[in-house]
C-alpha cells in the first residue's frame, strides 16, 4: 500500500495551484489521447468517507477530458437487483477501448459503506471479500487497467466540511442524513476500511491513500499519481515548483515493518527489490 501525506507542505498559494493543476490537466488529456489510439481501458477508482472530495478531484480530472470517451460511475445506494449481483453491476460499468472511466465510489461500497450500515449482511461481505481480489485479476487479463485511491480525511476535517455544507445555500443538499449517520459510525467504519486496505492492496492493484485534509494538494497528488502510473507520448511531470520538490511523502508496509518519508526514487527501488 503506497501512502501520500503533504499536510507540511500546505503553503501552496491559490495561483501556484491553478498553474499546476492546468498543467497537469493538459499531461491528463495526452494520457487521454494515448488511450484513445492504443485502445485502453483505464479504471480509476475512488473511495473514502463522505466529504473527503471524491466528487471534486474527479470533477478536476474529467474537466477537459474529451466527454465521449470517459465515463463516470456513482451507482449510490443500490436497488435490490444491484445489491444481490453486486459483482456484476459493477462488470457492466467498465471502460470499453479508448475510455476511462471514473470510479466515485465502486464495488468497494460493500467493503465499508454497505456493511458499516447494514445495507449488505455478514454473508454478503464475506463473499465479497473472498472473492474480490481474483475478479480484479481476471478484469486485469481482459485488459483493464485499474488504479485504485482512497481518500483519507481526519474526523476534524470532516465535521468542518460538513458545517461549511450546512451553512452554504448552494451546497446544503449535499449534506444528508446518510452522511450523518455515517459519521456516527466513525469508528465501525474505520475498521471495515482497515480490513479493505489490507486485505484487498494486491501487487498489480494496490490501494494509494491519499492524505485528503488539504483539498489542493490532494487533488494534485491524486492527478500527479495517475499520471505517473501510465507511460504515454511526450509525458512532461518534471517537478515544477519549489513545494513538490521537497516531498518525501511514499510509504511502504513490508510483512509489518513499515518504511517511510521515502522520495519516489526509493520508493521504487525499495519496492522492487522486496518483491524479487
Amino acid at each position: 500500500m503506497q501512502i501520500y501525506d503533504v499536510t507540511e507542505y500546505s503553503k501552496l498559494s491559490p495561483s501556484a495551484y491553478k498553474k499546476e493543476v492546468e498543467r497537469l490537466q493538459i499531461e491528463l488529456l495526452k494520457l487521454q489521447n494515448w488511450a484513445i489510439e492504443h485502445n485502453k481501458k483505464l479504471a480509476i477508482v475512488f473511495e473514502g468517507r463522505d466529504a473527503s472530495g471524491k466528487t471534486g478531484i474527479i470533477n478536476l480530472m474529467k474537466r477537459h477530458l474529451i466527454p465521449k470517451h470517459i465515463n463516470y460511475v456513482n451507482i449510490g445506494i443500490p436497488d435490490q437487483k444491484k445489491s444481490k449481483y453486486w459483482f456484476d453491476t459493477y462488470r457492466k460499468e467498465m471502460p470499453k477501448k479508448g475510455e476511462i472511466t471514473f470510479f466515485d465510489r465502486s464495488w468497494y461500497s460493500r467493503a465499508t459503506v454497505e456493511i458499516t450500515m447494514g445495507y449488505c449482511n455478514k454473508k454478503q461481505y464475506t463473499s465479497f471479500m473472498r472473492r474480490v481480489n481474483n475478479w480484479e485479476e481476471d478484469l486485469l487479463n481482459e485488459g483493464i487497467e485499474l488504479r485504485k485511491i482512497y481518500l483519507s480525511v481526519s474526523k476534524k476535517e470532516q465535521q468542518t466540511r460538513f458545517k461549511k455544507r450546512l451553512k452554504d445555500p448552494l451546497r446544503y443538499w449535499k449534506l444528508t442524513d446518510h452522511d450523518l449517520s455515517m459519521a456516527k459510525k466513525w469508528d465501525i467504519y474505520s475498521f471495515f476500511k482497515t480490513q479493505m486496505l489490507d486485505r484487498t492492496s494486491t501487487q498489480n492493484h494496490p490501494w494509494v491513500v491519499i492524505n485528503a485534509n488539504n483539498k489542493m494538494l490532494a487533488r494534485l497528488s491524486s492527478l500527479r499519481f495517475v499520471l505517473n502510473e501510465f507511460n504515454y507520448p511526450d509525458k512532461n511531470l518534471e517537478v515544477a515548483d519549489d513545494w513538490t520538490s521537497k516531498i518525501t511523502n511514499y510509504s511502504y508496509d513490508f510483512k509489518g515493518v513499515t518504511f517511510e518519508n521515502l522520495s519516489h526514487q526509493q520508493f521504487e527501488l525499495l519496492t522492487k527489490n522486496l518483491r524479487e
